[in-house]
């Protein structure tokens, strides 16, 4: 197989949660091994709603950490922090300039967050754009994306469309998207997608005991009022847990157990917290050593970024060519 350009990238919330993991991190690990792959902590796009200053290089680098513990290896792809490479901003003007305005504007999610805002700054309306910016600066074909992003890629597409009728044919690849068939994880409440911001996750690095407090009253099949009530595994969000840490033989005893009644939630719940320990030690481990090296991490971080300014100022050169810029010394 034909190793093709991959590109994803994760907002800087801190420390990765199971969310995240199952839902893209751990599918990005196997990636890197079958094709060339970037991935970016991407810090431009999350000051285009209302943040700390104060914590957002704290929280770039324990997302690094996070990544880097999970299993991303620098020396199989470029994992980088987007503002390192300024690259990015460059081509997001650039490309904005062949982006229609109405498209922008039907984007859901910029309907949805417009709608709890007062002010509408710029950038929220012109995030994709620079989401399109991250992609095509690495002419990267596929981009791991969840059923949420899709509208997003089909702009990206439209805009390398849009740029190469105007400035040259077949210079942007239209990326498409790579599914996957990791199931969307919800939080502990069971209700909303796990989130940080609605105190429903459960964090890649915590503790036996934290991971157990949580997992402990975390929702189930409502239909299991008690423990005699057969349940139906496949609307419960600790079996989808448990498809995402438990081996292939427990999901098929836990679905079983459930439907029959054989067992309660709380002891379902027992076997997946030890599963997710289990799983999640190692990465735990690694991630202490990474904190105790921050000299180490930042210096694969510029590696990287230096390995990926290498193919963003190609792109640029020659997006600034075919666009009439006057060449400067």
């Amino acid at each position: 197989m034909t190793s093709k350009r991959v590109f994803s990238g994760i907002q800087p919330s801190g420390e990765l949660h199971i969310g995240n993991y199952l839902g893209a991190v751990q599918n990005w690990v196997r990636l890197q091994t079958q094709h060339d792959c970037l991935f970016c902590v991407v810090d431009l796009h999350a000051i285009t709603q209302p943040y700390d200053a104060s914590a957002l290089s704290s929280l770039t680098f324990d997302m690094a950490v996070s990544l880097f513990a999970a299993g991303l290896d620098p020396d199989k792809c470029i994992v980088f922090v987007q503002s390192h490479v300024a690259e990015h901003t460059e081509l997001n003007w650039l490309l904005a300039a062949v982006t229609p305005l109405g498209e922008l504007e039907r984007q859901t999610q910029y309907k949805d967050k417009a709608q709890r805002q007062e002010s509408i700054a710029l950038g929220l309306l012109a995030y994709p754009v620079l989401q399109a910016a991250d992609v095509l600066l690495y002419k990267a074909s596929l981009v791991p994306v969840g059923e949420d992003q899709v509208q997003h890629l089909e702009l990206m597409r439209e805009i390398a469309r849009r740029w190469n009728a105007r400035y040259g044919e077949g210079f942007f690849p239209e990326p498409q998207p790579l599914l996957t068939k990791t199931k969307r994880v919800l939080g502990l409440d069971g209700k909303a997608k796990m989130s940080k911001s609605l105190g429903n996750t459960i964090g890649l690095f915590e503790s036996p005991d934290s991971i157990w407090e949580k997992l402990r009253p975390a929702a189930t099949d409502p239909a299991r009022k008690t423990r005699k009530d057969p349940g139906t595994p496949e609307i419960c969000n600790i079996f989808t847990l448990h498809q995402g840490f438990s081996p292939p033989d427990t999901v098929t005893d836990v679905a079983h157990k459930c439907r029959t009644a054989a067992w309660g939630c709380l002891d379902c719940k027992r076997v997946l917290a030890d599963n997710m320990i289990t799983e999640l030690a190692p990465l735990r481990e690694r991630a202490a050593a990474l904190q105790r090296d921050p000299a180490g991490v930042l210096q694969r971080l510029r590696g990287c970024a230096d390995r990926a300014r290498a193919l963003a100022q190609r792109t640029i050169a020659d997006v600034r060519e075919r666009m009439g810029f006057l060449k400067h010394v």
